[in-house]
């Protein structure tokens, strides 16, 4: 990662960077019922999830017992789908806005990042300055822009069959489990998201509980493996511990548009961040994050009333396109950075001081973030 700021220690930034988010302004009792979470919508999502993926997971060993190697390849290729979205569920969880229950989301958080192979100590870390920060060059080293919306044909190749090597908005196997192995040896130096030791390097009791993660998620898919094995079932490592570097072609084109191409170290979200319509079955896997502009203006609303929300702040907000408009728009702001390498495209927007209601008193960050900034970042 190439960034003229990244001799500044974190502790610094978190000082001196205060943005001055705009937010399209929401009766306040509203915001409230939204910010609301639900046990019960928090099971629809998380067990719904996990209930697809079990499926899938079924489907395949069915069909690979009796040798029916068509059915055995779609049904791996949809379970490897299913399971590419788990990072979605870590997201929301991370925020700590699924479940009423705190214990609830400390539960199926560690559920879904054990069988992701998802690192969600470092991200609760990462994403913390993304939200506060996002697309800010001093201090999202989450999002670094610009970004290559890549259609590569070697790379989609990987994506929708085995990812190897990883990329954009994908987990491949080699680089997944070579982080794993280093942080459980104790090497911060180049955890996850782009970031490098400066995560760490001031939050030393954060680190021991990423390295003590990283040995726990090892130790699992190892035990996974050994057991396959050992009852002559290597089918099953395959169906836990393999799914998520198969099938990620869907998760790449559905996450890829939130900020790619959009305006950098702007204080209003409109610019920086995108909202896409999706299918009913994707926006589900996604976790209803498509709804991205909404997410990061009030990110203590959970996944399941961002579309609710959106309904009443839409006149204020560029209208969303569906994936295919916003792959277009991608590509076309990616042709004229190849022109002018410092293009960024300026997502027009009503302007603030033309707003009726825009007297609200905008909210800080902090109180919009759920539970995902650590007490070590508070």
């Amino acid at each position: 990662m190439d960034n003229k700021n990244n001799s500044i220690p974190l502790s610094v930034i978190r000082k001196n960077l205060k943005v001055k988010w705009y937010r399209c302004p929401i009766d306040k009792r509203i915001l409230k019922e939204l910010s609301s979470p639900s046990d019960f919508k928090g099971f629809i999502y998380a067990l719904g999830h996990l209930g697809l993926w079990f499926g899938t997971g079924t489907l395949t060993y069915v069909f690979f017992i009796e040798s029916n190697w068509l059915g055995f390849t779609i049904a791996i290729f949809l379970h490897g789908t299913v399971g590419s979205f788990f990072s979605a569920p870590q997201h929301e969880l991370n925020h700590g806005t699924v479940f009423r229950t705190k214990k609830l989301n400390d539960f199926f958080l560690f559920i879904y990042s054990l069988l992701g192979w998802l690192d969600c100590k470092t991200y609760a870390l990462s994403h913390t300055y993304h939200h506060r920060y996002t697309l800010h060059n001093e201090g999202d080293y989450e999002e670094v822009h610009p970004k290559i919306p890549s259609l590569n044909i070697f790379y989609l190749i990987q994506l929708f069959s085995i990812n190897i090597t990883g990329g954009e908005k994908s987990y491949g196997f080699v680089p997944t489990v070579s982080n794993f192995v280093k942080i459980a040896f104790n090497n911060l130096n180049n955890p996850f998201n782009d970031w490098d030791f400066r995560l760490y390097a001031e939050l030393k009791n954060e680190g021991e509980k990423a390295v003590i993660w990283a040995r726990t998620v090892l130790i699992f898919h190892i035990f996974v493996l050994i057991v396959s094995f050992s009852i002559n079932q290597p089918i099953l490592a395959l169906i836990i511990s393999g799914h998520r570097f198969i099938g990620n072609g869907l998760y790449y084109f559905v996450g890829t548009p939130m900020h790619c191409g959009l305006r950098t170290n702007v204080p209003d979200f409109r610019k920086c961040v995108r909202s896409i319509t999706l299918e009913p079955i994707s926006e589900f896997l996604y976790w209803n994050m498509n709804w991205h502009l909404e997410h990061h203006m009030y990110a203590s609303i959970p996944c399941y009333n961002l579309k609710k929300i959106h309904r009443l702040i839409s006149n204020e907000c560029p209208k969303p396109k569906n994936i295919f408009g916003a792959w277009k728009e991608m590509r076309e702001i990616y042709n004229e950075q190849q022109k002018d390498s410092k293009y960024e495209f300026d997502t027009r927007v009503p302007s603030p001081a033309n707003l009726s209601n825009s007297k609200q008193k905008n909210i800080d960050i902090e109180e919009s973030l759920g539970d995902l900034a650590p007490k070590a970042l508070n």
